[in-house]
């Protein structure tokens, strides 16, 4: 699996994903999804295989009370890939980014009944910060999870936002 930056000809894979992987009203927009990526303050990476994308990370960061924190806005990964440690590599990399955006903190929402991707955040260090009712509609939950990057990673995972 080779992992990289995103590049402007990977959003029709990569949203081809999105589908795959969200109905609405959860899937995000194709226009949301561009602004997205194309943000000043935004790191997106992508997982391919054979030239075939398996799967992306999408983080943004913005300065806080004079910290940067970081949101993971999303991972994904198409289905045919999954428990192959794609989301697993996509979280590194997108904590490396925030970490080289100098964020000391990330953040994410995630549905209260993924229970794959509880068990990844928490294993790489996540802890439950809260929870928000309906976030995701009436009757599906989110829980927060946040994490300190205070400590600092190897730079094989940094790269510059895009």
């Amino acid at each position: 699996m080779n992992y990289r930056p995103y590049l402007p000809n990977d959003f029709a894979q990569l949203y081809a994903i999105e589908e795959e992987c969200f109905q609405p009203p959860l899937r995000f927009g194709r226009r949301y999804m561009r602004r997205l990526i194309e943000g000043a303050r935004t790191a997106t990476w992508i997982a391919e295989e054979e030239a075939r994308m398996a799967g992306f990370a999408i983080d943004e960061w913005k300065v806080e009370s004079g910290e940067a924190v970081a949101y993971i806005q999303t991972i994904e990964v198409a289905p045919s890939q999954r428990r192959r440690g794609v989301g697993d590599e996509l979280l590194r990399r997108v904590e490396g980014s925030a970490q080289t955006a100098g964020a000391t903190e990330i953040w994410l929402h995630v549905d209260a009944q993924n229970d794959a991707a509880i068990r990844l955040y928490r294993a790489h260090g996540y802890h439950l910060a809260g929870r928000q009712e309906n976030y995701y509609g009436r009757g599906r939950s989110a829980e927060v999870y946040s994490k300190s990057l205070a400590a600092g990673r190897g730079s094989e995972l940094r790269s510059p936002p895009n």
